[in-house]
């Protein structure tokens, strides 16, 4: 009997040391109701409440600190200390001010406490018309090829462009890349400067290079830039003046091409022939 009473004691020996050696439950921080994120949605002018829960289940009371990042919230209190084993829900408030624009915002809630960060996802989203605008702005190229080039959200949703470039030399097209989909989504207001190799560039041309830009539910926007390349020694100077030359002759020619002719009968133009023909008979 003494040896059962001694098997016993160890076995409860052994189970409190494994409950003191088992790490203590991480205090947490969320959307009341156990939403994944917070979602708040009001016309500009509006004033969105919702709550934050700080959860403690530790033996001991939690001092947490709150702030926020990308929104103007307001809590009701910056520092909550929750008691051991309680849940304590702080209400805040975001205020859409007249500078927000209607669409789509995003923020987040920190919860700050012992070294440890709790980040809690805001969705914010401005009721009103909404406008999808895009531009392509600075458009050069270097000497390498490599084509650089600014993308700007001019409108208040989120954008997500597709870019096509084309090049066309003094005997034709050099370069023609279809649309394809930029790797980036950018937020109202939000510039992003993009590069675009060219490593099969021609060694001795004048090429005219446009971009084209789209993203759903806005407007196709275009921008160009002229470059000429040249490889080779000290008489490179003079050719490139020459291939300049005839690149502007090629582009004018073909504008002279692109442009509709009179009509015939025209009366304005059949005045101003009748005109020229009677000057050179004088």
């Amino acid at each position: 009997m003494r040896g059962a009473w001694a098997g016993l004691g160890v076995a409860a020996a052994t189970l409190l040391g494994a409950v003191a050696a088992a790490p203590a439950p991480q205090w947490s921080a969320g959307p009341a109701e156990g939403r994944p994120y917070v979602y708040l949605e009001g016309a500009v002018g509006s004033v969105l409440q919702d709550t934050l829960s700080v959860t403690n289940p530790g033996a001991r009371p939690l001092t947490v600190r709150l702030s926020a990042r990308g929104a103007p919230v307001a809590f009701a209190v910056r520092t909550v200390t929750v008691p051991a084993r309680t849940r304590a829900d702080v209400p805040f408030a975001v205020t859409v001010t007249a500078a927000t624009p209607p669409g789509e915002h995003t923020g987040t809630l920190l919860a700050t406490s012992g070294g440890r960060e709790s980040r809690v996802p805001l969705h914010l989203r401005v009721s009103g018309p909404s406008l999808a605008a895009l531009t392509v702005e600075d458009v050069t190229t270097d000497r390498s090829g490599t084509l650089r080039y600014t993308l700007v959200n001019r409108g208040n949703t989120l954008l997500t462009p597709r870019v096509a470039v084309r090049a066309d030399g003094v005997l034709g097209t050099v370069l023609d890349r279809p649309s394809r989909a930029l790797p980036v989504t950018l937020r109202p207001g939000e510039r992003s400067v993009r590069t675009e190799p060219w490593p099969d560039r021609p060694a001795l041309d004048s090429v005219t290079v446009r971009l084209s830009v789209t993203a759903p539910g806005a407007p196709q926007a275009t921008a160009r830039t002229e470059a000429v390349f040249v490889s080779g020694p000290a008489w490179a100077t003079g050719t490139a003046a020459l291939l300049a030359a005839v690149g502007a002759a090629a582009h004018a020619a073909r504008r002279r091409r692109a442009r509709p002719g009179p009509t015939p009968g025209d009366p304005v133009e059949e005045r101003a022939r009748a005109e020229a023909t009677a000057g050179a008979n004088r």
